[in-house]
C-alpha cells in the first residue's frame, strides 16, 4: 500500500493487532462518564461504548447499503508547549532556591521528557494512542458491517474520505482508510483520495461560523458567566493545593501574591498548566518511558483534577455545546453537517448498487464540530441548555465533555434497505443510540428508524 498514513503511523499491522483489545495502564481514561474520565474533559481518550456482539439485528429482509460517519481525530500531542514552558519557569526558579518538594523534584524532568516526546510526535499531531484509536474504529466498522463492505468491493462502489484539512484530521482520515484497505485489500482501489471541505468540517472557522465567532469574542453574558464560574474561592484553593504538591508553601504563597505574574501568570494559571499536562498525558502514553505512562496524577489530586475538569467542561458547554437555553448560536452552524448526513442517506435510498455508487462517506473533524452537532441532534447529554440565573453545574446538568466528545469520538449512520423502505441506525461512540425525542423507531425498543420518519422528525419534509 502506498498511502501516506503508513509513513506517519507505526506499522499498520501493529495498529491492527491492538485495535480491538482493551488498552491497559494509562488507558483507563475513556469516553465513559466515570468521575476519573470527567476530569479529563474532551481530552479523555476513546473507548467504544458497546460490544461488537451486542448490536440489534435489522428487521427481517433489510440489508446494509450505505454507511456514513463523522469522527473527531484521535488522541494527539498538545497543540504547543505553552503549559510546560509556563510551569517550568516556576520550577527552575524554585529549584534554584531549594523550594521544591520531594515530589516536585521529579516533576521538572518529567515535564521536560513529556515536552520532548510531544515535540518528536509534532505538536498537535496524532500520538501512538491516537493512531490505535482511529485504527480500532475502522476495524470495528468493517466487523459490524461485513456484508456492506463485501458488497462495496463486489460492486465497485466508492468510499469517500473528507476532512477539515487540519493535519490531525487529515491523518486520521488517511489512517482510517488505510486500515479499511488492510482489513480488506479489495477496498483499496475504491477509496478516494482524501479531500478537504472546511465549510462542512471546520465550520466554526468558515464563513458559516461568523456569528458564532462574534459571540465568542464579544458576548458579554458569556464572558460574565464564565468569569463567575471560574473565579470562585474553590478555584483558588484548588490552585494552591496543586502547587503545594510541587513547591514549598512559602514559594506557593509568593506565586499567589503575584511575585511571578509577569513571567508565569497567576497561581490559577500555573495550576491550570499542571492540569493541562495531566490532561494530555494519557494521549501520550505510548510515548512514555517503556509505555508505562507519565503518572501526572502524582501532581494533582483527584478532587482538584475533577474541579479543573469541571471548569474546562463549563467553558466547552457555553462555547460549543447546549449553552444558554434561549440561544442556538453555539450549535446552529452545525446544520450544514447534519444536512450532509441527510443528503447522503437520501442518495443511498435512491441508488442502485453498482460501480460509481457511494458506499461509504467518512468524515474527520474536531471537537469544535462534534460538540455542536451533538447539541443540534439532541444526542444524550446534549439536550439541556441553562438559564442565566442558574449556571451549568455537574449537579443538575448531564453534559460531560468526556462523554460527548472524547478523542476519536464519532457519530455514524448505517442505512439499510428492503424494497422501497429505508431504515437508519445511529451509533454514537459506537453505541446504538436513539434519535432525539419525537422521532419514532420502527417498533418499541428498536434502534432502527424509517428515513421518512427521521425527515419528518427533523423538519426536512415540505
Amino acid at each position: 500500500m502506498n498511502r501516506t498514513a503508513l509513513a506517519l503511523a507505526a506499522p499498520l499491522c501493529a495498529l491492527l493487532a491492538t485495535a480491538l483489545p482493551a488498552h491497559a495502564a494509562d488507558r483507563s481514561t475513556s469516553g465513559s462518564t466515570s468521575a476519573s474520565a470527567d476530569s479529563y474533559g474532551t481530552k479523555a481518550s476513546y473507548t467504544p461504548q458497546q460490544s461488537l456482539r451486542s448490536y440489534q439485528q435489522p428487521p427481517k429482509g433489510f440489508v446494509p447499503v450505505f454507511t456514513e460517519n463523522v469522527s473527531r481525530h484521535g488522541s494527539r500531542a498538545a497543540t504547543d508547549s505553552s503549559d510546560g514552558d509556563l510551569i517550568l519557569k516556576l520550577w527552575d526558579q524554585a529549584k534554584s532556591e531549594d523550594q521544591l518538594t520531594a515530589r516536585g523534584k521529579e516533576f521538572g524532568p518529567k515535564v521536560r521528557a513529556l515536552l520532548a516526546a510531544m515535540a518528536k510526535v509534532g505538536y498537535g499531531n496524532l500520538s501512538g494512542r491516537g493512531k490505535s484509536e482511529i485504527a480500532g474504529t475502522a476495524v470495528r466498522m468493517e466487523k459490524r458491517l461485513p456484508g456492506l463492505f463485501a458488497g462495496i468491493a463486489r460492486n465497485g462502489e466508492k468510499i469517500d474520505v473528507v476532512s477539515s484539512g487540519q493535519g490531525r484530521a487529515v491523518d486520521s482520515g488517511q489512517l482510517f482508510a488505510d486500515t479499511l484497505a488492510a482489513t480488506d485489500p479489495a477496498l483499496e482501489p475504491l477509496i478516494g483520495t482524501g479531500r478537504t471541505d472546511k465549510d462542512l468540517l471546520y465550520f466554526h472557522k468558515a464563513a458559516g461560523g461568523a456569528a458564532y465567532r462574534d459571540y465568542i469574542a464579544n458576548d458579554q453574558r458569556l464572558a460574565t458567566t464564565l468569569t463567575s464560574i471560574t473565579d470562585q474561592p474553590k478555584t483558588h484553593r484548588a490552585a494552591s493545593d496543586v502547587l503545594r504538591k510541587i513547591f514549598k508553601r512559602g514559594f506557593v504563597q509568593r506565586i499567589v501574591d503575584g511575585e511571578f505574574a509577569t513571567t508565569a501568570g497567576s497561581a490559577v494559571d500555573a495550576a491550570e498548566a499542571v492540569y493541562n499536562l495531566y490532561g494530555i498525558a494519557p494521549a501520550m502514553s505510548d510515548e512514555s518511558p517503556g509505555g508505562r505512562g507519565w503518572h501526572m496524577d502524582r501532581y494533582i489530586s483527584q478532587g482538584d483534577a475533577a474541579w479543573f475538569g469541571y471548569l474546562s467542561d463549563a467553558e466547552d458547554f457555553y462555547e460549543k455545546g447546549p449553552g444558554f437555553a434561549d440561544s442556538d448560536i453555539t450549535y446552529k452552524m452545525a446544520d450544514v453537517l447534519l444536512d450532509d448526513f441527510f443528503k447522503k442517506a437520501e442518495t443511498a435510498q435512491d441508488s442502485t448498487a453498482d460501480a460509481g455508487t457511494l458506499g461509504a462517506e467518512l468524515r474527520f473533524t474536531h471537537a469544535e464540530e462534534i460538540i455542536p452537532l451533538a447539541a443540534l441532534m439532541g444526542l444524550p447529554g446534549s439536550t439541556r441548555g441553562v438559564g442565566t440565573q442558574r449556571p451549568y453545574t455537574y449537579g443538575d446538568n448531564p453534559w460531560r465533555g468526556a462523554a460527548v466528545a472524547p478523542m476519536a469520538s464519532n457519530i455514524q449512520w448505517d442505512v439499510f434497505r428492503k424494497g422501497d423502505t429505508t431504515l437508519v441506525r445511529m451509533l454514537y461512540n459506537e453505541k446504538e443510540t436513539a434519535f432525539k425525542a419525537g422521532c419514532r423507531p420502527v417498533s418499541k425498543g428498536s434502534k432502527f428508524y424509517d428515513l421518512d420518519e427521521l425527515e419528518r422528525c427533523f423538519g426536512r419534509t415540505s
